[in-house]
């Protein structure tokens, strides 16, 4: 049974930083992409990173380019995002996945089969 547990979630001020972390167990971490997505009140939820198997490709919305970073020790079998130089419009529920499948598009939510229970990252003005 795959399971991902997010912590770091918090209360910061406008363009400060948070680091989200994700630990998976369950199967081999390392096979597999992660991904952190986000869903803010009445909207869509949304991916915010991913990263490949090895972390040698990444992916990141355009709204985080160049400030936040998604990385992942697989000797740890977990994952994590930097957020820097964050604005209230990044307010939402954080939530780490992992895909179904081997060499899946990592790009894509579909192929994600798996996820955390989330933590509320709020960042004020």
């Amino acid at each position: 049974q795959v399971q991902l547990v997010e912590s770091g979630g918090g209360l910061v001020q406008a363009g400060g930083s948070l680091r989200l972390s994700c630990a998976a167990s369950g199967r081999t971490f390392s096979r597999y992409a992660m991904g952190w997505f986000r869903q803010a009140p009445g909207k869509a939820r949304e991916i915010v990173a991913a990263v490949t198997s090895n972390g040698g490709s990444t992916y990141y919305a355009d709204s985080v380019k160049g400030r936040f970073t998604i990385s992942r020790d697989n000797a740890k079998n977990t994952v994590y995002l930097q957020m820097n130089s964050l604005k209230p419009e990044d307010t939402a529920v954080y939530s780490c996945a992992t895909t179904r499948a081997l060499f899946s598009d990592y790009t894509q939510e579909n192929n994600y089969a798996y996820w955390g229970q989330g933590t509320q990252v709020t960042v004020s003005s």
